[in-house]
């Protein structure tokens, strides 16, 4: 009793939070080819598959973020088991699916149940290693996420997030913030459109010194927005309200993949002159 009276205070107190430090601030427009955030997800569904290591923490995440998706109106179905994704019917209704499962192995055809669900329209939207560090071998699924984890010089560390799109519905009025956790090096989609960075210090590996890489980012597979933020290694991550506000505005975003307008979101970083 004491055990889950403790976890539901945790989660009140995070979202009471993170509700505090953004109160009245959700952006309505975005300018010129952003598009505003929906206010609510009324009449969304969802699928939310979690599991895999559980030192990410992946059952309080779940705990956390879906009494907040259903407060807004959305269905939410939840599942410990990546056999969620070969149900076709279940995942052609999805307007969103949230994954949170790091380190497994997902079988052919559950994959492909994925990656045509999110091909077809719907969103996908996680974080850390749920989403960028699921499935190591399965390159088509890094193609749709956009980026893969490869390492965290240092462990659990202080670090600084750089806003570097602060026109952008999702971060807009977010400052630069700091961090204690795992920063991550990630191998990236260099046409990601990117919100925020981080730059890697030479205090653990001499030759990333200024090295930027980025945090949250949006981007397209077929249909299907997607987004992902490397914060939120363990539940208590978002207790930083700025982490929490981030995740919950990407999942906003994402959640109106089948119904918004659609957007450019190809930013090349390697964009020299054609010859």
């Amino acid at each position: 009793m004491i055990h889950r009276q403790s976890r539901r205070v945790f989660i009140r107190q995070t979202l009471a939070a993170g509700a505090a430090a953004f109160a009245g601030r959700l952006p309505e427009s975005g300018g010129q080819n952003q598009t505003a955030l929906p206010p609510d997800l009324k009449g969304k569904s969802v699928v939310m598959v979690w599991g895999g290591w559980d030192g990410h923490e992946p059952k309080k995440c779940v705990e956390l973020f879906v009494p907040w998706m259903e407060s807004l109106g959305a269905s939410v179905r939840v599942s410990d088991s990546l056999e969620t994704y070969r149900d076709a019917g279940k995942m052609a209704a999805a307007d969103l699916i949230v994954q949170v499962y790091t380190m497994g192995t997902i079988t052919p055809e559950q994959e492909k149940g994925l990656l045509d669900a999110v091909r077809s329209g719907a969103g996908l939207a996680g974080w850390h290693g749920g989403l960028a560090d699921s499935f190591r071998q399965n390159t088509e699924y890094q193609f749709m996420t956009g980026g893969q984890w490869v390492a965290h010089p240092g462990g659990v560390i202080p670090y600084r997030v750089q806003i570097t799109d602060r026109t952008d519905p999702v971060t807009r009025g977010i400052n630069d913030f700091g961090m204690h956790s795992e920063q991550y090096y990630m191998h990236v989609d260099p046409n990601n459109k990117v919100l925020a960075r981080t730059v890697f210090t030479d205090e653990h590996a001499s030759w990333i010194k200024g090295c930027a890489v980025p945090v949250v980012w949006k981007k397209m597979y077929g249909k299907g927005r997607v987004f992902y933020s490397s914060l939120g290694h363990v539940a208590a991550d978002f207790q930083v309200p700025e982490a929490l506000e981030i995740m919950k505005r990407g999942i906003l975003w994402a959640s109106a993949s089948r119904s918004g307008p659609d957007e450019n979101l190809v930013r090349p970083v390697y964009s020299g002159a054609s010859h």
